[in-house]
C-alpha cells in the first residue's frame, strides 16, 4: 500500500530515540519530509542522519515543550523551511512511582509534559493545517489510559487525559479536512523497556539471560495475544496509516496496538 506522503511535513515530537524514532523513520521511509525533535542535539541529528543515509529527508529541531518559550520555539524552527503537515505527538515521560511516592509536584510535573506540551504544539501547528484544509494530528496514548494499574497513578491519569484531548481535537477541526486520532501502544520492546525488565528479571525469578526472562516477563506484566513485547515499528505503521489519505474518515478513534492487552471490546 503506497500511503502516499510524499511531499508532506512532519514533527514527530520525542523523536531522538526509541518509539519516536521508529515513527520518524517509517514516516521518512513513506516520503514525508520528517523533523526530528529532542532535548539532546547529537542524539537528534543521529537519527535524523540515519534518515538521510536510508534516502529520506530530515532535519532536526531541539528543545523542552515543557517549557512555553522552548516549545514556541521548536514550532517555529519545524516550520522554518516549510509548513508542517503532521504532528504526532509522542514525547512524555513517567517514572515508576506509587501512589505514597507519587507527590503533588510529580503529579504537576508529569501533567505539564505529558498533556500540556501536546496541547502547545497543537496550538501552535494545528491553526495553520485548518487553513490549509488539510492536516493529521497523532497522539501517542495507551492502554494505562482505560484500563490503570496500582503503580505511577500520575503517569496513568496523563494518558487518559491525552486520549481525552486527542477526541476534543477533533469534534473542534470538524469539516476543516484535519483529523485528530490516537495510537494506542501496549508494552513496547524500547531500548529503556529492556533495561528495566533486565534489571528486575532475576530477582522476580524470571532467568538471567533475554531469552529466559522474556517470555515470563511477558506473562507476568502484561500477557496479551501475541505473547510477546511489541516492536517500534509496529506502532509506527498504525501512524503512517492514520497520516495516509486512507484515513481521512477516521477521527477521533483510537487504535490499539497491544496485541490484544486492552481485554475490551470497545
Amino acid at each position: 500500500m503506497n500511503l502516499n506522503l510524499t511531499g508532506k511535513r512532519a514533527l514527530v515530537t520525542g523523536s531522538s530515540a526509541g518509539l519516536g524514532k521508529g515513527v520518524a523513520k517509517l514516516l521518512a521511509a513513506e516520503g514525508a519530509a520528517v523533523v526530528v525533535h529532542g532535548r539532546d542535539k547529537d542524539r537528534a541529528e543521529g537519527v535524523a542522519q540515519e534518515i538521510r543515509e536510508a534516502g529520506g529527508t530530515a532535519g532536526v529541531v531541539v528543545g523542552d515543550l515543557a517549557d512555553d518559550c522552548a516549545a514556541a520555539e521548536v514550532a517555529r524552527a519545524a516550520m522554518a523551511d516549510g509548513p508542517v503537515d503532521i504532528l504526532v505527538n509522542n514525547a512524555g515521560f513517567y517514572r515508576d512511582l506509587s501512589w505514597a511516592e507519587a507527590t503533588a509536584d510529580e503529579w504537576r510535573d508529569t501533567y505539564n509534559v505529558n498533556v500540556v506540551s501536546g496541547v502547545r504544539m497543537i496550538r501552535h501547528l494545528v491553526p495553520a493545517m485548518r487553513e490549509r484544509g488539510w492536516g493529521r494530528v497523532i497522539t501517542i496514548g495507551g492502554g494505562l489510559a482505560s484500563q490503570p494499574v496500582n503503580s505511577h497513578p500520575q503517569y496513568n491519569a496523563t494518558l487518559a487525559a491525552r486520549h481525552n484531548l486527542a477526541v476534543s481535537l477533533a469534534r473542534e477541526l470538524k469539516g476543516t479536512g484535519v483529523t485528530s486520532n490516537v495510537v494506542s501502544p501496549g508494552v513496547i520492546l524500547v531500548e529503556a523497556t529492556k533495561d528495566l525488565v533486565t534489571s528486575i528479571g532475576p530477582a522476580r525469578g524470571w532467568g538471567r539471560t533475554w531469552e529466559e526472562i522474556q517470555p515470563r516477563a511477558v506473562q507476568a506484566l502484561l500477557p496479551n495475544d501475541q505473547e510477546r513485547f511489541g516492536e517500534p515499528e509496529e506502532i509506527a505503521a498504525a501512524v503512517a496509516y492514520l497520516c495516509s489519505g486512507y484515513a481521512q474518515y477516521i477521527s477521533g478513534a483510537t487504535i490499539r496496538v497491544d496485541g490484544g492487552l486492552i481485554r475490551s471490546a470497545f
